[in-house]
C-alpha cells in the first residue's frame, strides 16, 4: 500500500480521536437539571400546609359536667308476710297498678277467726257487770274494789279483741304504697313466712336519677340545680331536678352520691335504665374558647398555632374549664387572633400554611 495512504488513513483516525475527546469533555447543557430549576417555586408551594382557621371570638361558655347514672324507682319493697301460714287467696293481677292499702293476699285464718268470735262473745256480758257493779257502787251496794274488777276484766277482754285483730291484720298482705305490682313468686296454698318474697312493689311515677360526681365539683352541685339526662334507644333528653346529695365524700373512690327527681308523669321510662347525664355549671361570658383540638400538648404544657404573615407560629397557652368540644383559654390569646385548628401535628414553628377555611 502507498505511504500516502497509510498517513492519510492514520490522520483521520487521530481527527476522529481529538473529536471524540472534544466532545466528551465540552460542558454541555443538562436538561433534567433545566428542569428541576424550573420546578423550584412549586416545590417551595408543597412545602406549605393546608389548614383551617378560626378568629377568636368572645362568647358565653357554659361549663358542662357530664358524668353516667342510673335510673331508680321511687320506692320498691319485696313483698312479705308479717307472719307464717298457708296462703289461701291472691288478689292481684302481675304486672298491673296496684293502690295503697290494697289487700293483695291472704293466709289462713280460721284459728284467728274463731278465736276474736269467742271473745266478742263475751263483751255484752262484760259490759252489763261493769254496768251493774257501777249502779251498785252508786247505793253503796257494792265496794269500789269489786266495781274496779269488773272494769278490768272489760278492759282485758278489749286489749285481747284487739290483739287477735291485730294479728288477723298479719295474715293479710296490703300494699304499702301506689305502685305497679311485679312478677308473682308464690302460689295459692304456698305456706308463706316473713322470707318467702310473694312480688315486688315498685312505684315508677316519679322516678329517681342516681349518679356521681367528682369531689373537685361537689361544692358545686346544689338542691334544685336542673341538668338533663339521655337513655339508650331515646333521641329526646328528659330533665330532671336534683333534690339530695349525699352527706360526706365516698372515700373509696372520692365521689359525691348525687340523686335528681324525674316526674315520669306517663310511665315511659322504667328503673334500672343506664343514664348520660349533662349537667350545666357556671356560665361564663366575653370568653375566650377554641377547639379542643387545636391545643398540642408538649412537655406538660399546651401550645397553640397562630396564623401570622403566612406562617404558622406557636403560643404557650393556659387553659381554663373543658367543655364536650372546646377548651378555655385564660391566657396567651387575644380577641381576634387567627388560630390554626387542623393539622396541628404537622405544624412548626415559622411553617408557611395556606389557609384554605376561615371560621
Amino acid at each position: 500500500m502507498d505511504k500516502r495512504i497509510k498517513w492519510g488513513i492514520v490522520a483521520l483516525i487521530g481527527i476522529g480521536l481529538i473529536g471524540l475527546a472534544i466532545h466528551t469533555f465540552v460542558p454541555r447543557t443538562n436538561d433534567e437539571l433545566a428542569e428541576v430549576e424550573q420546578q423550584k417555586p412549586t416545590t417551595t408551594k408543597k412545602n406549605s400546609l393546608n389548614v383551617n382557621a378560626q378568629i377568636i371570638k368572645p362568647h358565653l361558655l357554659t361549663d358542662k359536667l357530664f358524668v353516667s347514672g342510673k335510673l331508680i324507682p321511687d320506692e320498691e319493697v319485696d313483698l312479705s308476710f308479717e307472719t307464717s301460714g298457708k296462703i289461701v287467696d291472691i288478689f292481684f293481677t302481675e304486672g298491673t297498678f296496684v293502690n295503697k292499702g290494697q289487700l293483695l293476699a291472704k293466709v289462713n285464718d280460721r284459728q284467728l277467726q274463731a278465736q276474736l268470735d269467742r271473745l266478742e262473745a263475751q263483751m255484752p256480758l262484760a259490759e252489763d257487770r261493769v254496768f251493774r257493779q257501777n249502779a251498785l257502787l252508786q247505793r253503796d251496794a257494792v265496794s269500789k274494789e269489786a266495781y274496779e274488777q269488773v272494769k278490768t276484766e272489760l278492759a282485758t277482754l278489749n286489749a285481747d279483741i284487739e290483739n287477735v285483730k291485730a294479728s288477723i291484720e298479719l295474715t293479710e298482705l296490703r300494699a304499702p304504697f301506689d305502685g305497679v305490682i311485679g312478677l308473682r313468686q308464690v302460689s295459692t296454698g304456698a305456706y308463706a313466712s316473713p322470707s318467702v318474697v310473694v312480688a315486688k312493689l315498685t312505684r315508677i311515677t316519679p322516678l329517681k336519677v342516681e349518679f356521681a360526681v367528682p369531689e373537685r365539683y361537689a361544692r358545686q352541685i346544689r338542691k334544685g340545680a336542673n341538668l338533663s339526662f339521655k337513655v339508650e334507644g331515646k333521641l329526646d333528653a328528659y330533665q330532671a331536678q336534683v333534690y339530695a346529695t349525699e352527706s360526706s365524700i365516698d372515700p373509696s373512690t372520692h365521689t359525691l352520691n348525687v340523686r335528681a327527681i324525674y316526674p315520669n308523669k306517663q310511665g315511659e321510662l322504667l328503673p334500672g335504665r343506664y343514664a348520660s347525664i349533662e349537667l350545666s355549671q357556671n356560665e361564663i361570658k366575653d370568653a375566650i374558647a377554641i377547639p379542643s383540638e387545636a391545643i398540642v400538648p408538649e412537655m406538660g404544657q399546651n401550645k397553640v398555632f397562630v396564623y401570622r404573615n403566612g406562617l404558622a407560629q406557636p403560643v404557650d397557652v393556659e387553659i381554663g374549664i373543658r367543655t364536650e368540644a372546646e377548651v378555655q383559654i385564660l391566657r396567651g390569646l387575644a380577641i381576634g387572633d387567627t388560630i390554626l385548628t387542623t393539622g396541628t401535628l404537622q405544624l412548626r414553628t415559622g411553617m408557611p400554611v395556606i389557609l384554605d377555611n376561615i371560621n
